[in-house]
Formats: C-alpha cells, sequence, structure tokens
C-alpha cells in the first residue's frame, strides 16, 4: 500500500471526521455524518495498520477516531465538575420539591409546641413533672442562658453542628418507615413548648426567645426540610400513582436524599452562629438579623433556585441533573 496515496485519498473525510469530533454541539445532519465517518474511518485504520503497521498516519487517524467515539459514547464523569452543578440544580431542585410540605411540618411544629408552651406554664401540676421549684428556676435564671457559652466557641459548633445533623440525616433515611418523622417532629415540638412553658413561668419568656432566635431559624427550618424529605419518601411508597411502589420509592428516594447533603452545610452555618455569635454581647437586633439574614438565604436557594432548576425539567435525580446543568448554565 501507498501510505502517501492512501492518506491523500481519505484524508478530506479525516479531516472532516476530526472538524466534527470537536464541534459542541451537532445537528442531526451532523451527527449522522459524524457516526458514517467514524466507521469509514475505522474501517480504513484497519487497512493501515494491516498494511503498514504502525505510523504516523494511523497514529493520528487512531486520535481522531477516539476523539470521535466520545461524542457518542460520553465520557466518564469528573466528580469535581459535578460539584457546581450538584449545588446548582440537583440540590435546590429538590428542595424546591419539598417547598410546601417543610411549611406544613413548620406549622405543626409551631402549634403543637404552643399548645405545650401554654399548657406547661398555666398548669402547676405539669411543670411539677419536669422538677423542683429550684431546679426549674435554675434552668430558666442559669443554665438556659449559659448553655451558649460554657464551651469553647469551635467546640460548642462542631457539637451542635454534629448532633444536628444527626437528626436530619436520620428524619431523611428513616422517613421511609412512615412514622420516624412524625415521632422526631413531635418530639422536638413537645420540647420545645416546654422549654418555653418553664421560662415563661419564671418571667423570662423573653430569653427564650431572644436566645433562639439568632441560630434556631435557619436550625428549625433545616429540621424541618429534612422532616419534610422524609415524609415525601414515606409518601412515594405509600401512593406511587402510576409507578410501581419500587420505581417511586427508588426515583424519588435517590432525588430527596441529596436533601441530606444539603442541609449538612445549612446546619454547619446555624452551628457556627449558634457557636459564635448567639453568645456575644452585641445588641439583639444584630444578633437576630444576622440569623434572619441566614434563613432567607437559605429560603432563596430553596424557592429561587428551586423554582429555576424545576421549571428546566429537574426533580433532584442524579440521573438527570447533568442534561438539566447545561441547559441552565446555557440559558
Amino acid at each position: 500500500m501507498d501510505l502517501d496515496a492512501y492518506a491523500a485519498a481519505h484524508g478530506h473525510e479525516w479531516t472532516e471526521l476530526d472538524r466534527l469530533a470537536r464541534r459542541q454541539r451537532l445537528t442531526g445532519p451532523e451527527a449522522d455524518e459524524l457516526i458514517r465517518l467514524y466507521q469509514s474511518g475505522a474501517a480504513e485504520l484497519s487497512a493501515l495498520q494491516t498494511a503498514t503497521g504502525p505510523s504516523v498516519v494511523a497514529d493520528r487517524l487512531s486520535l481522531t477516531l477516539s476523539r470521535a467515539r466520545l461524542r457518542f459514547t460520553g465520557a466518564g464523569r469528573d466528580l469535581a465538575a459535578q460539584v457546581p452543578g450538584f449545588f446548582v440544580v440537583q440540590l435546590p431542585a429538590a428542595l424546591y420539591r419539598v417547598r410546601w410540605l417543610s411549611l406544613a411540618v413548620l406549622l405543626a411544629t409551631v402549634v403543637v409546641a404552643t399548645v405545650f408552651a401554654v399548657w406547661a406554664a398555666s398548669t402547676p401540676s405539669v411543670l411539677a413533672s419536669f422538677g423542683t421549684p429550684e431546679f426549674r428556676r435554675q434552668f430558666a435564671t442559669e443554665d438556659f442562658v449559659d448553655y451558649y457559652s460554657e464551651s469553647a466557641p469551635s467546640s460548642f459548633t462542631g457539637q451542635v453542628w454534629t448532633n444536628n445533623a444527626f437528626i436530619a440525616a436520620q428524619c431523611v433515611a428513616f422517613g421511609i418507615t412512615g412514622v420516624w418523622v412524625p415521632y422526631a417532629i413531635i418530639g422536638n415540638a413537645i420540647n420545645i413548648g416546654v422549654s418555653a412553658g418553664i421560662m415563661a413561668d419564671q418571667g423570662r419568656l423573653d430569653y427564650f426567645f431572644l436566645y433562639i432566635l439568632p441560630h434556631g431559624q435557619l436550625e428549625l427550618y433545616s429540621i424541618f426540610v429534612a422532616g419534610a424529605a422524609g415524609l415525601m419518601i414515606a409518601w412515594s411508597w405509600i401512593a406511587p400513582g402510576a409507578r410501581t411502589r419500587g420505581q417511586a420509592l427508588a426515583e424519588d428516594g435517590r432525588a430527596l436524599i441529596t436533601i441530606a447533603v444539603g442541609l449538612m452545610l445549612s446546619l454547619l452555618v446555624s452551628g457556627v452562629i449558634e457557636g459564635f455569635v448567639t453568645r456575644q454581647p452585641w445588641p439583639w437586633a444584630i444578633k437576630i438579623g444576622i440569623g434572619t439574614v441566614a434563613l432567607a438565604g437559605f429560603l432563596a436557594y430553596q424557592w429561587v433556585l428551586g423554582g429555576r432548576a424545576h421549571r428546566a425539567g429537574q426533580t433532584g435525580d442524579l440521573d438527570e441533573f447533568e442534561a438539566g446543568a447545561r441547559e441552565l448554565v446555557a440559558g
């Protein structure tokens, strides 16, 4: 075989194959042409290697074929490249799906906590079940406030973060049971209500809200979101609709489990506020304002960015988020 003559006869096809393989977007006819040229190029490379063995021409054609093959087989996922898409598309889309249920969990918590707070504050027998008068006085006047400053800021932040993150992860992971989330949310609401009732009985209800609000806005809402995700996972197999229960559980569980990852970060932020801000001798307006800004940022991420991802057709499912990420970035 005359190598130069063979390359001259097919060189224009190889050049066109390389051009199409390098293009970022292909039309339908161009994609068809890419496949046709790839098939003919593969046959020509085989003929070259059989007739002449290793050569520069064969090596260049092999590289072009490899580049073309990646266009219709796809490249392996680069995990680092997936991180921006995860936070811009997949996570907010998953959070958006549970937006209304998150508010429902919030409302249920407020109602239960308020009922128990009023009941405890107005019923001496109920208060008596939570300790002696001296115990309740110390809790309201010393322990409740000292809790936020008795440890170093960094260690206290780590402690509350890991504890809250564990609770959130349990709500999402065990949500499939259908009973874990109601148990955890109602238990949390009762604890909040009883604490508020004891503080009110001691005339220090204002301290309850002042020390809870800086970090508690984001912290509690993150727990509500975790509870909402767990409830939705449970509902996916209780009422799967047109899907099979296995399919519904797999699809919704795969999408909503990503919420647990996002809540690790929001709870870290609330932990930092609880560890470093709540204890500060700053005006309460500043400390509560920091907590409000943190919550507002989370809500914007869930409702605004999540709504944008939702309108692009995303549900939070990992299998579909790559295409949606490209669409959102391009748009």
